[in-house]
């Protein structure tokens, strides 16, 4: 068991988690919740998307919300930019971090952005260098790293030839992601196994969703190959669009509970991470999608 001591979380509630919501979520709302994860110790946070308001009109508000956070020191505020020109609107933002994506899929490739795996990373490649000449630091996502709606399983040579391909046009860290949440814990090493053919551990995570209910088991066996940082969403925010009424990402409240159980360092602060989770959750009129929030929700009632 090659556990890690430490642990980073990446909370990904503000743009993945807030993304899909029907109802608007007003910017000074999205802003508070920033805040609150930040008082609650994350120290790497995914505010938004500089994508076009057409497609995802949750995500007008970018700038906005970039303006009005009050940044801390040592806090790390990444963005989703899907083409070149979001990156020249988040460019203004001046984010830490850009966030590039591709699907290990080629369904889901053609099905979603209409290219294959190779194009979708050739139309990157720009981004990244337009990044880093910046003096941005650039992650990839490679989504469906497990299975894929439209296709199903996906194998981990697909995922390794993505990786490469990422790898190639100067993406500095990869995120392992099983974004329809099908993945069990053989099959999430296998997939991260083939991410290491070209990233170092130091600079892979993990990004599950909660779809089976797999999530803190996939998590536990990413920390035993080592993997220390992961992708996780306050009040497990976020749906999957891909499977009807499943819930989407991992909570990033389980997934402390859990680190801070096995004795593994996170520095978040569980009960002020709790609190912050309640306060999205009370905007959007529904409870914390975390066992762990609930949990400890209903022990302050007692």
């Amino acid at each position: 068991m090659n556990l890690p001591t430490r642990v980073k979380l990446v909370d990904v509630g503000p743009r993945d988690g807030l993304q899909n919501e029907k109802q608007p979520v007003p910017a000074a709302v999205k802003i508070e919740l920033v805040h609150r994860l930040q008082a609650a110790g994350l120290k790497e946070i995914e505010v938004t998307s500089f994508v076009s308001p057409k497609w995802v009109p949750q995500m007008a508000d970018n700038a906005q919300v970039m303006a009005g956070i009050a940044r801390l020191p040592g806090v790390r505020y990444s963005v989703l930019t899907p083409n070149l020109q979001g990156f020249q609107a988040a460019l203004l933002s001046k984010p830490d971090e850009i966030v590039v994506f591709g699907a290990a899929s080629e369904a889901f490739s053609q099905k979603n952005i209409n290219c294959s795996i190779a194009e979708s990373m050739e139309r990157f490649a720009p981004v990244v260098e337009a990044a880093r000449a910046a003096g941005i630091y650039v992650r990839g996502a490679m989504s469906c790293a497990v299975g894929c709606p439209y296709q199903g399983e996906v194998s981990p040579d697909s995922v390794s030839y993505l990786a490469a391909l990422m790898k190639g046009i100067g993406v500095q860290h990869i995120g392992v992601a099983d974004t329809i949440g099908v993945g069990t814990p053989i099959k999430v090493q296998r997939a991260l196994e083939a991410t290491l053919r070209h990233f170092d551990v130091d600079d892979i995570s993990g990004h599950f969703h909660d779809t089976y209910g797999q999530a803190l088991a996939n998590t536990l066996a990413a920390l035993q190959m080592g993997v220390w940082q992961f992708d996780t969403s306050v009040a497990g925010l976020g749906g999957c669009p891909y499977a009807k009424g499943a819930t989407g990402n991992v909570a990033t409240e389980d997934v402390v509970y859990l680190l801070h159980g096995m004795g593994i360092e996170t520095g978040i602060d569980l009960e002020r991470l709790v609190d912050a989770g309640q306060f999205i959750s009370d905007f959007l009129q529904r409870k914390p999608n975390s066992r762990a929030a609930t949990a400890l929700l209903n022990k302050r009632l007692n």
